[in-house]
């Protein structure tokens, strides 16, 4: 997806990208992490799990987000952000505030989440809060079993908890993800057929795949939000 664009572009297109949607609410998960209720047409809306919608951040810059709950009905969906130095995108979501205006664009991306498995494994970072806010109650409505992992900063890793979801274990930041051995050890037989479904830090999500490979029979699902280094993904 794009993550930036020469600003008369963006000026071209700017009567349709126009303000959509409102913001009602805003919280403070931790000091990282911001979770923001918007209001809008959201009808039309293909609001798959995983599915980013991109949020023009400046002039130029463009950011993908996930969607981490919607009411069609009410026309709401919230979104949880991480804002995490000081980039264009997390300077800009954090000075968002109630009554405030802008553009989210229909979500696009690709299709995270299997119902044919009966147990799913669930991966990521703060990126990825608002993909498993999703998908708790879809997996609660089937009737799976799951499980959730996530490497955290050790400011954020109470959010799961408080974000309400369940099944969860937080491993501290570039620690146990980094190192293919620590991964064999977080390995059981009784996940062995498991669907896997990873996101967020793509060096760690390439580490977790390459153990997967050859221990689920199981499919493996992916999605990279960030690479350090690079803009947007």
């Amino acid at each position: 997806m794009i993550s930036s664009m020469p600003k008369w572009i963006g000026d071209l297109f700017a009567g349709s990208l126009r303000p959509n949607v409102k913001i009602l609410k805003t919280s403070y998960i931790s000091s990282q992490i911001k979770r923001i209720r918007f209001q809008g047409n959201i009808s039309k809306m293909n609001l798959q799990i995983g599915y980013a919608n991109v949020i023009r951040v400046s002039e130029t810059e463009y950011r993908n987000y996930t969607v981490a709950s919607h009411d069609t009905i009410a026309g709401t969906l919230d979104i949880v952000f991480h804002i995490h130095g000081n980039g264009v995108g997390s300077r800009y979501i954090d000075a968002l505030k109630t009554g405030d205006e802008l553009f989210i664009s229909d979500p696009r991306g690709k299709k995270l989440y299997d119902a044919g498995s009966k147990q799913q494994i669930i991966f990521g970072d703060e990126t990825s809060l608002g993909t498993a806010c999703s998908l708790l109650p879809i997996l609660k409505q089937n009737q799976q079993q799951f499980h959730f992992y996530f490497e955290l900063a050790e400011e954020n890793k109470h959010t799961p908890q408080l974000l309400g979801l369940e099944n969860c274990t937080v491993f501290p930041k570039n620690d146990v993800f980094t190192n293919e051995k620590n991964i064999d050890d977080l390995r059981t037989s009784h996940w062995r057929a498991a669907n896997f479904i990873l996101t967020g830090n793509v060096k760690s999500m390439q580490t977790l795949r390459r153990v997967l490979k050859s221990s689920t029979t199981g499919k493996i699902l992916s999605q990279g939000y960030w690479l350090e280094g690079k803009k947007g993904l």
